[in-house]
């Protein structure tokens, strides 16, 4: 499949193509890993949209399947609505999830591996005129000893010969071959925190990082519980949010409390995990649940100080009398003896 070359239009035959995509960045919900992406501050005077070929029109974003060594073209409209001419670096890059959970794109000075490594722009540059469009052609071709799986990028405009805002639209590729989609649990960790009632309740604090160990892109719909011995007083920690979603490699730290915990001298904690895979037409399959499990020692120090206050209070109370006796029983031998005459002598 070919794409057309580069070609240029009016504003005005690009218009409804980007009106969508204008609405939509203006209400702040395009984004890196949905479709047409600002990655950095400032303003911008350009939008981008894919290509209306063989593939379709009015997609959001790239989604491919490739067999190792196959190969494939696409394109990236840019439209300039600025009043001068706007020079832009086109490049491809890898996908990431940030810190704050958000898919983003790699920066141009970063070392690809996947998308950013096989997706090539057919210039490394374009100049748009003011309120006119350009259209740029890219290939996609993973080697042929590309390992099978889920891979996600995309294709990226910046100001050439500056830094400054980014604008790019995702790519979802899937390199045939089998489908090893799998998670794990790492670090499980179990904190307790008491209370100075004796007979109340505390605070645990799970901690474990989740990490994607397949080759699919998959979200973590996770449940964390406390117990103590033989399953019972048990707490859970409610409504845990999905995860990201995690490339393959990727992990996520969580930290979740646990509210009303008894201190039953040994705690349990346990985390599961259900990975969510979802197919380029957006359908989510739930997979096999992982589990895993972790414990610590949660001793009620506060009770055991009222068990030995009361312990003290029950041993004195014993003693007092038993010595009160042993004194009236030592008294009275002594007047015994004071009054027995002593023998005579001879």
């Amino acid at each position: 499949m070919h794409s057309p070359g580069p070609r240029t239009t009016t504003a005005a035959e690009a218009l409804a193509r980007t009106v969508v995509v204008a609405l939509l960045a203006a209400l702040g919900l395009l984004g890196a890993g949905t479709g047409p992406a600002a990655a950095a501050d400032g303003e911008v005077s350009w939008t981008v949209t894919t290509a209306s070929n063989d593939f379709g029109s009015g997609r959001r974003n790239y989604g491919y399947t490739l067999d190792p060594g196959g190969r494939i073209e696409d394109g990236l409209v840019i439209v300039n609505h600025g009043t001068t001419p706007l020079r832009l670096a086109v490049y491809a890059a890898d996908a990431f999830t940030t810190e704050q959970g958000r898919l983003d794109l790699a920066g141009r000075d970063a070392t690809p591996a996947g998308v950013g490594a096989w997706v090539h722009p057919g210039r490394p540059d374009v100049t748009v005129a003011p309120g006119e469009s350009a259209e740029v052609p890219f290939t996609v071709a993973p080697p042929d000893d590309a390992a099978p799986g889920e891979y996600l990028g995309g294709v990226v405009t910046s100001p050439a010969g500056a830094d400054g805002r980014r604008l790019g639209i995702r790519i979802r590729l899937r390199v045939g071959g089998e489908l090893r989609p799998g998670l794990s649990v790492e670090g499980l960790r179990v904190g307790y925190s008491g209370t100075p009632d004796p007979f109340g309740k505390g605070d645990a604090t799970v901690t474990y990082t989740i990490r994607n160990t397949g080759n699919a892109v998959l979200t973590a719909r996770q449940e964390v519980s406390t117990s103590g011995p033989f399953g019972r007083f048990g707490a859970q920690a409610g409504r845990v949010g999905d995860s990201p979603p995690l490339l393959p490699g990727e992990t996520w730290k969580v930290t979740v409390p646990v509210r009303g915990v008894a201190p039953a001298l040994r705690l349990t904690a346990a985390v599961s995990l259900v990975p969510l895979l979802a197919d380029a037409s957006g359908s989510v399959a739930p997979l096999a649940a992982v589990e895993s499990t972790t414990h610590a020692w949660t001793i009620p120090w506060a009770a055991l100080l009222v068990l030995v206050a009361a312990g003290g209070l029950v041993v004195t109370a014993l003693a007092v009398p038993a010595a009160g006796q042993r004194i009236t029983r030592r008294a009275a031998g002594i007047a015994r003896r004071a009054r027995t005459p002593s023998p005579k002598r001879s």
